[in-house]
């Protein structure tokens, strides 16, 4: 189970660079900002919509906030992405989200049912009986045969403060191949809780990429519009008894 565990988490954080790959490559980029303007282009033409979900709102196309873009992102990765409009791109970030947050529940259920099945697996066979106690405690445990050879070892370390003198941290083993079997249980749900903290790393590194990536997603939009795709206008003026002459004006 845990080795299954640990092939979960290794293709989860290869699927993450995968996807973070994908959308920092500067052609999506530069494409999501041209069919962007185009669309608001057509917008603006007489008889003419364009799609609506390649921008917000109708009316000429608006810049965005690098700022915004990136603080939607860093909030829920593939926000930012969305906000500049750029749905194909937001939505790796945002699956590698869910299925990180997936993957952490699940070694945080396992490495607890870890935990307690070793502590249980304690206080049958070395008379445990305080349940509350903190790690280092199950940690010296499984170290020491019982509370006297612990005891004995602190006093001849000169470590008084560490000593256990009550009922309720005293144990003893019944053998010796059982506390080795408690330190294995217990080494093992550790090696679970720790390898968690890889998930959380790569949750905060999943958010970061999507953050830039929509920080640069918005620059382009901007410079796409500053750079004369700009929005398509009608003129019309009258020509005296001829009649009326209409002309389609395009902004630079």
């Amino acid at each position: 189970m845990y080795n299954v565990m640990k092939i979960a988490v290794l293709s989860v954080l290869l699927w993450t660079g995968a996807a973070a790959q994908h959308v920092l490559s500067g052609s999506l980029g530069r494409d999501l900002a041209a069919t962007q303007v185009e669309g608001a282009a057509l917008s603006a033409q007489p008889g003419m919509h364009a799609d609506a979900s390649l921008f917000e709102g109708a009316g000429p196309a608006e810049k965005k906030s690098a700022g915004m873009a990136a603080l939607y992102s860093l909030v829920l990765p593939g926000a930012g992405e969305m906000y500049v409009g750029g749905f194909d791109a937001g939505k790796y970030p945002l699956i590698a989200e869910g299925a990180l947050w997936l993957t952490y529940g699940t070694m945080q259920y396992y490495g607890t049912w870890m935990r307690d099945d070793a502590r249980h697996f304690a206080s049958v066979h070395a008379g445990l009986t305080n349940s509350s106690a903190d790690d280092q405690f199950y940690v010296d445990v499984s170290n020491f045969a019982n509370t006297f050879d612990y005891n004995e070892k602190k006093l001849r370390d000169r470590s008084l403060d560490k000593i256990y003198t009550t009922p309720a941290t005293s144990w003893q083993w019944d053998s010796d191949a059982n506390r080795d079997q408690f330190r294995t249980q217990r080494v093992s749900a550790d090696r679970v809780f720790n390898n968690a903290r890889f998930v959380v790393g790569a949750l905060l590194v999943n958010r970061i990429i999507s953050a830039i990536n929509a920080a640069r997603l918005a620059r382009q939009f901007n410079r796409a519009l500053d750079s004369g795709l700009g929005a398509w206008r009608v003129e019309s003026s009258m020509l005296g008894a001829d009649g009326v002459q209409v002309a389609l004006v395009r902004t630079f």
